[in-house]
């Protein structure tokens, strides 16, 4: 009997010799730690929708990153919730604004151990949910909304944010603001572009933890359709273009097939974000016993980063890196 020349179970046969030939690897480097910081509290509250997440204080805030960075974790992204809203989302750029009060403390309390990306939108400080400024038709006026995403942008590296990531999707939102960091002398504040962001039913639960649903209305007016990739490499070249450092994909497991099209047309830093309603399904299904919870988040964790991305946001950052740590 012949068998063919290569008999590739010979390198699965232990555990060691697997992992010697594995071809991805993930490393809590590679992990970003997303965290809601939440106005008025002194202690952190559990999101409903997302069990083992809260709505940080700004105490409980400096713990869960101390958590983060002695776990290895690359960086986190930080989300307010504030306690005052208007049409505007003028909290954005409030100099003393939720946000700014976090980098500021973060910064003071870490130096430059610990990368501190600011998420740059205006939907979790407007009293209408949306991501940017209304017209009377009820639709979002982009380029006053992109001024606007500048201030904030300047208020956040003013802060001390390393890195502004806009999320808004807005057209020109990535060039107004280089154009605004560079005028206030920030030119070497980072941008990572939410580049293909998509109008995905898997934001449910963070519309919870940043309590910033809209109340008419919904944003597939500006955010991408599921349905498309050809668009996703358009966006993310404009990005690009405009000046972005890194680019993302959003949502991530859902998204496989666009992370792949995109690592191929750019050498830019990648990011993936899996998403609130990714995490809630993972972990809705281990507590029902469908599978082991660590196994199906570094089995996920893997898929994505064999996709292509470089950078992995996951709620599941500290958690998953304490498993990478450990497992074999």
């Amino acid at each position: 009997m012949s068998f063919p020349a290569e008999r590739p179970r010979r390198l699965r046969r232990t555990l060691a010799l697997r992992r010697l030939v594995r071809e991805t690897r993930i490393s809590a480097a590679d992990l970003i730690c997303p965290m809601f910081v939440r106005e008025g509290g002194t202690s952190p509250v559990e999101i409903g929708s997302m069990p083992g997440q809260y709505q940080e204080s700004l105490d409980s805030l400096v713990r869960s990153a101390h958590d983060a960075v002695d776990a290895g974790i690359g960086a986190v992204l930080l989300f307010g919730v504030p306690a005052r809203k208007d049409s505007k989302g003028s909290e954005a750029w409030n100099s003393e604004g939720i946000v700014q009060r976090a980098i500021r403390r973060l910064r003071q309390e870490f130096g430059n151990d610990l990368v501190i990306i600011a998420d740059n939108c205006l939907d979790e400080y407007t009293d209408h949910g949306h991501c940017g400024v209304l017209l009377a038709d009820g639709s979002v006026d982009n380029d006053a909304t992109i001024e606007l995403y500048a201030r904030a942008a300047v208020a956040q590296a003013h802060a001390g944010a390393d890195v502004i990531a806009p999320s808004g999707m807005m057209d020109g939102q990535v060039a107004a603001i280089r154009e605004g960091l560079d005028a206030a002398g920030f030119s070497d504040t980072a941008i990572l572009a939410y580049s293909a962001k998509f109008a995905s039913v898997m934001y449910g639960p963070f519309r919870d933890a940043a309590d910033c649903a809209p109340k008419q209305g919904d944003r597939r007016g500006y955010q991408m359709d599921v349905a498309n990739v050809r668009e996703s490499v358009r966006e993310t070249l404009l990005d690009i273009e405009e000046g972005a450092d890194m680019v993302m994909v959003k949502p991530a497991l859902t998204c496989l097939d666009v992370v792949a099209r995109v690592r191929d047309i750019t050498d830019l830093p990648l990011a993936a974000y899996c998403v609130s309603g990714e995490y809630a399904m993972l972990h809705a299904a281990a507590t029902a016993g469908a599978f082991d919870l660590q196994a199906a988040v570094l089995e996920s964790l893997t898929a994505i980063r064999r996709a292509g991305a470089d950078l992995i946001i996951t709620y599941d950052a500290r958690q998953a890196a304490r498993w990478l740590a450990t497992s074999l």
